[in-house]
């Protein structure tokens, strides 16, 4: 039997790990869907662009390293993904979390980190935790989302009030503080033009997609900003040279001692990315019928996704559902098409890194700004404040943490915030009901010497104390039946309540029955000592009848 077991697990290891590879299934579709496919890659590759230059530079690192992780990342995450349609690359949520270890640590340090965070976003899909994320609930997802929105806000106010970035440590690893840092030591002779560059890029973003959603908006904002600043001399700082080519793989140093100082922003980003990129897979496969995705191979993907990009230079990489979105929209049925995306980034490496070196920053601040902005949904945020207090507090809790401190710490009290409401709310189903049992001497009228305590719902730590004093309560009584069958949940704290009920009961010269055990409490109840309680083992019973008739002999006998 225990051989039987052993080849059982091992068999569900073994479908598991080749679940997690790629097949050819991945492209069943492509004979028929590939034109789809690559208009969609060409089309999500464009909108790209400005984004994962955007990102690179917002992260206090490199336009080129943003252009890597979309090209390397986005290939690595397309081909071992669990998701068909998914587009990955450098986000905004991962931008607020890499700011901070720049400022650390140094630019030098995130392409380390990005290797150590990959390694556990790879173990984590191993280890078949990828159905972890369904646990978040949706308010503290949304409070997430709109705080990262307000911080990637913020985080392009360097980019529009002087040439030149600050230098580490200068201003407040808080976004909202030095943002307010920035703006009191503006360059005003700077601000006009960089918030002309702004204006321009965000009114093309706004009203060029109306003309046809298929035209990029904020590549257009970008070339017109760039065509100008080329004709009319302006002070606006550049993206300056990109190299024409990727640059050769090596694998980054890391040192015992600084794996000692990196793992904690390590682990911080394989949560972050592990959190997004499951969120945006879920989100991907409700607005597509392309299929369902697999969440541990999307671990998996973006581990192996993240250590390529560190092998290149780059930055972590999680799903992005802003180029997701477009990727769907454009038709997109297959990988193919996220795989183009990475060949469109790379072309425009091997072919346009000129004109690519003279797009002003504040032009990519004003894509980001205008990005920011779309990520809040007013009428989402309107609905959850309306619906429960419970949703209201936890979207708010971790919105205002997400800005204030730190993006996992505010998805963790979020969730606590969430669980404590949902168990006040469950434990308010727990019911306690005193019922009465007609008197043998007198029919018509209730025996007073005999209490049946009817249990209904969940019976755990929150109301466990609740419990005890409804039911120690009661007064005047010979026998109590405690009646079991409608009891759902029972954990070890309210198990350990009903003993000491019993106890208390017994104690007080009052016999305590129990009726209807249900078989899957039998063995908590015998090991936390319900049944041990009783005065007598012949006081557990599976009909009420015969519980009934047994308290009426103790009472007779009393009497």
């Amino acid at each position: 039997m225990s051989k039987n077991r052993t080849a059982s697990r091992w068999r569900a290891t073994l479908r598991h790990g080749t679940s997690l590879l790629p097949s050819p299934a991945d492209y069943r579709e492509a004979p028929r869907s590939w034109p789809r496919d690559l208009v969609a890659g060409v089309t999500t590759g464009i909108v790209a662009l400005p984004l994962a230059l955007g990102f690179g530079v917002s992260s206090g690192l490199s336009a080129e390293q943003g252009l890597i992780t979309a090209i390397v990342a986005g290939f690595l995450a397309a081909v071992f993904g669990g998701s068909h349609v998914q587009v990955s690359g450098p986000t905004g949520a991962m931008v607020v979390v890499l700011v901070p270890i720049v400022a650390s640590h140094g630019p030098g340090a995130v392409v380390a980190v990005t290797l150590i965070a990959g390694v556990l976003v790879l173990a984590a899909g191993l280890l078949r935790l990828g159905r972890a994320v369904s646990f978040i609930p949706w308010p503290v997802i949304e409070g997430f989302t709109l705080g990262i929105a307000a911080i990637i806000f913020l985080q392009q106010v360097p980019l529009v009030t002087s040439a030149g970035s600050p230098g580490p440590g200068e201003h407040s690893t808080n976004a909202f503080i030095a943002a307010g840092q920035l703006i009191t030591e503006a360059d005003w002779s700077y601000v006009p033009y960089s918030m002309a560059a702004v204006g321009i890029v965000a009114v093309c973003m706004v009203l060029i997609p109306r003309i046809h959603p298929a035209i990029p908006g904020s590549l257009i904002g970008i070339a017109v900003v760039t065509v100008l600043t080329t004709i009319i001399p302006t002070p606006l700082e550049t993206i300056g040279e990109i190299p024409r080519s990727l640059p050769s793989p090596a694998l980054p140093e890391i040192t015992f001692e600084t794996l000692g100082t990196l793992l904690p922003a390590a682990g911080t980003i394989a949560a972050l990315a592990a959190i997004e990129s499951l969120l945006s897979a879920r989100v991907a496969a409700s607005m597509s019928d392309a299929g369902a995705y697999h969440p541990d191979r999307e671990l998996l993907g973006q581990g192996l996704a993240s250590v390529g990009s560190s092998l290149f230079g780059g930055m972590p990489a999680t799903g992005a559902i802003a180029r997701t979105s477009v990727n769907i929209r454009s038709g997109a049925r297959t990988r193919l098409s996220a795989i183009m995306h990475s060949v469109v980034l790379l072309m425009i490496v091997l072919a346009a890194a000129g004109p690519v070196s003279h797009v002003p920053l504040a032009a990519l601040g004003g894509v980001l700004f205008v990005t920011a902005l779309r990520m809040i949904h007013l009428a989402t945020v309107l609905a959850i404040m309306r619906s429960t207090r419970a949703d209201a507090v936890g979207f708010a809790v971790t919105a205002v943490i997400t800005v204030s401190f730190d993006l996992i710490v505010a998805v963790a009290i979020g969730m606590v915030v969430a669980a404590v409401f949902a168990l006040r709310s469950l434990s308010r189903t727990t019911g306690v009901t005193v019922e009465r049992t007609p008197s043998i001497k007198e029919p018509e009228q209730m025996e007073p010497s005999i209490a049946i305590v009817r249990f209904d719902g969940p019976l755990f730590f929150v109301s466990s104390d609740r419990i005890f004093e409804e039911v120690t309560r009661l007064d005047g009584v010979s026998v109590v039946i405690l009646r079991m069958s409608q009891l759902e949940l029972v954990d070890a704290t309210g198990a350990r309540i009903l003993s000491e009920v019993v106890r208390t009961l017994e104690r007080r010269g009052i016999t305590v029955l129990i009726k209807g055990v249900q078989e899957g409490h039998l063995k908590l109840f015998q090991r936390i000592g319900v049944l041990s309680a009783l005065r007598h083992h012949k006081h557990l019973f599976d009909d009420l009848d015969a519980a009934v008739g047994h308290a009426h002999s103790h009472v007779n006998r009393a009497g």
